[in-house]
């Protein structure tokens, strides 16, 4: 049977490339916004918002399955109105009706499907439906369609209090779990840490069973808390914190979900051995594992760590773009008709890029009975370490002559991606001590400056292309940046003295827009979306919890923690206590979710630290940072008062003038830092 009504979908002029992917499917396609609601309100149809993303491998399946499918299409054009929803270009739509979805009881991730009112209010979901019945337990999504759509029909009554219920439970959730007071106490910091190392899988590494997501958050939590006084004197869980951060780190490199060709880590592992990897690439996750691991190199000195900094840091520079142009979103999964297709090596490509000598010393690592290859770092005593690095290095050079040029990437430059890559290039810089990458971290910077705001000085939430419309910027667009911009200026001086004034000034500008902009005015907290925006989701929402990305609120709070001790404005000590104060139950509750949030409060009790001194003082810190605890240090650079002087500052206590700088780093790493 083929579609009621021939009529083109309305994708084809669409910015978004996942957009503009569906634009040729016989479904009726509408971007969202106020069109589409109002025509669902005129035909009085249900309507389905179906979000996805470019580079999403079962997206993928679902439209090729069903969306492609003339029969279906007929189905989803008849019964319903269908929206096509870029999460990367709407995370205020995706992450309010993701939270819908999971209070229907069902599995929660992409393709994502909303099916909802005319007005957006959603009375049921799920994510990828097959076409036929599988024998999985999941409903065909012709035989979905057509019994909701006769349920809306016979019993609409039932699905309008349906929406309502969740709508009022959605705005509920945004304060379910946060204290109306104070009731902070630095033990929840412990107890957290508990019960984090308790739930590591111990045999192969990672905080969850399969499938396995790297967790960066909560490693950089259990990192800054083992700076405490009360991890340092408790040998037990010190040992204890250090096993699990660096099994879960090394696991992770050494297993399939790093690519240890090209470089750049793998979206998850569908199994509990990190040996089967989901193979898209994302911005987001990998700005935030290059942070971790140059943290973790610099406490721990491991070579595998330092590996995958160079590695992850050369992928980034080749294959997703520069700090003069910004950073592209993500990697698709798929290439050449087949999952993972960039990265699976067979038997005759391995020999046509190895020798058939050296491709069977490498075969001799895995598995036998494989089709396909992963490399991975086998056993040290199958493969010497250098053979095997010759090895990936001319693995590389086939795939990038004979691969790379066809790899379908989303050009897309998301505002708060990239403000994530701001705070890895610094820490980057740190670990290999190489000033060229904290130059890099400046170059995007000026970048962001110039692309992502518009002529009102507004944050866009990605860069516009072709002509597309404006996205106004989300919590998070401002909160990453101001963050980054932080970090920035933690070490600006050690480039270019004077330089750290420029990233702090930026960083406060940027800070009171998005209390301008998001800021709660009743409750604590901020909201995600823009008060003006056009066409807001079902429910204004405020997100407490870590997901792929820290949340937008446990950013602000790092910021009103920084800018407390830069400043010494009391305003920001205000801030930051009213923010801390949304924490308690849940951390309690739910502390392996708010992780970004208590590696704040656990830097902000042990101290930020501020250092003002000459240009050799300076030198020296960066020097000792490259194997000194990652606590934050803030460094000015100030010749005015001689090479070797310097003034450090705890948070808003300031100690006596140091005369050497060899005093300085005592004080720093001796007394303070134990």
């Amino acid at each position: 049977m083929m579609t009621d009504d021939p009529m083109p979908n309305l994708l084809a002029k669409e910015s978004s490339l996942y957009l503009r992917q569906h634009a040729d499917q016989p479904v009726q396609w509408m971007p969202w916004g106020k069109a589409a609601f109002e025509k669902a309100k005129q035909e009085d149809k249900p309507v389905i918002v179906s979000i996805g993303y470019s580079s999403c491998h079962w997206c993928h399946v679902m439209s090729a399955e069903s969306f492609c499918d003339d029969y279906v299409a007929s189905i989803m054009n008849r019964h319903f109105i269908c929206i096509k929803v870029d999460r990367e270009e709407r995370p205020d739509v995706d992450q309010t009706y993701l939270e819908a979805v999971r209070m229907f009881e069902q599995s929660a991730g992409w393709p994502l499907h909303a099916f909802c009112l005319p007005d957006g209010r959603p009375f049921w979901g799920g994510t990828y439906f097959p076409k036929e019945d599988l024998g999985q337990g999941i409903v065909p999504w012709p035989q979905l369609l057509l019994r909701i759509s006769d349920h809306y029909r016979r019993a609409k009554e039932e699905l309008i209090e349906n929406g309502e219920n969740i709508v009022s439970n959605l705005i509920h959730a945004n304060h379910a779990d946060c204290s109306e007071e104070d009731a902070w106490r630095n033990s929840l910091l412990l107890e957290a840490a508990h019960a984090l190392t308790k739930s590591h899988d111990d045999r192969n590494g990672g905080f969850t069973p399969a499938p396995k997501f790297p967790t960066p958050s909560k490693i950089d939590f259990l990192l800054a808390l083992s700076e405490s006084h009360s991890v340092r004197t408790n040998p037990k869980l010190m040992e204890r914190i250090d096993y699990c951060v660096t099994k879960t780190l090394d696991s992770m490199a050494e297993g399939s979900l790093f690519d240890h060709v090209g470089g750049g880590f793998f979206r998850y592992c569908v199994d509990e051995e990190w040996k089967t990897p989901h193979f898209e690439k994302m911005l987001c996750d990998n700005a935030l594992l290059l942070s971790t691991y140059s943290r973790a190199f610099r406490k721990y000195g491991s070579p595998l760590y330092r590996m995958v900094v160079v590695k992850t840091l050369g992928w980034f520079l080749n294959e997703m773009g520069s700090p003069s142009k910004g950073f592209c979103s993500s990697v698709s999964a798929d290439h050449g008709g087949k999952e993972g297709g960039l990265y699976l090596w067979s038997k005759d490509e391995l020999e046509s890029a190895l020798g058939k000598e050296d491709a069977e010393i490498l075969l001799s690592a895995y598995p036998s009975g494989s089709p396909d290859y992963l490399p991975i770092i086998p056993a040290k005593d199958l493969i010497d370490p250098e053979r095997l690095e010759d090895y990936l290095q001319k693995l590389l050079l086939f795939r990038n002559e004979s691969r790379l040029k066809a790899v379908s990437r989303d050009e897309k430059r998301i505002t708060s991606w990239n403000a994530l890559l701001l705070n890895a290039l610094v820490e980057a810089s740190l670990a290999l001590q190489e000033k060229d990458w904290l130059a890099k971290a400046c170059e995007l910077s000026d970048w962001m400056r110039q692309n992502l705001m518009n002529a009102k000085g507004r944050v866009l939430s990605t860069q516009p292309m072709g002509g597309g419309k404006e996205v106004l910027g989300f919590l998070d667009d401002y909160a990453f940046w101001a963050e980054g911009l932080l970090s920035v200026c933690s070490k600006a001086d050690w480039l270019e003295p004077g330089n750290s004034s420029k990233f702090l000034r930026e960083a406060q500008e940027l800070t009171g827009k998005a209390l301008d902009e998001f800021r709660d005015e009743q409750r604590i907290g901020c909201f995600f979306s823009p008060q003006s925006l056009e066409c807001p989701p079902p429910a204004q929402k405020k997100f407490w919890y870590d997901n792929a990305v820290p949340a937008g609120n446990s950013s602000m709070l790092r910021i009103f923690s920084f800018l407390r001790s830069l400043t010494g404005d009391e305003k920001w000590e205000k801030e930051y206590l009213q923010a801390r104060s949304a924490y308690p139950i849940l951390a309690r509750k739910a502390p392996y979710g708010i992780a970004h949030a208590l590696t704040v409060i656990a830097e902000h009790e042990i101290g930020i630290c501020s250092v003002k001194g000459g240009k050799k003082v300076v030198s020296s810190l960066v020097e000792a940072l490259a194997n000194k605890p990652h606590r934050p240090i803030f460094m000015t650079q100030n010749d005015s008062v001689g090479e070797n002087k310097s003034t450090l500052c705890v948070g808003t206590s300031c100690l006596p003038d140091f005369e050497r700088e060899e005093e300085l780093l005592e004080a720093l790493f001796g007394k303070l830092g134990s």
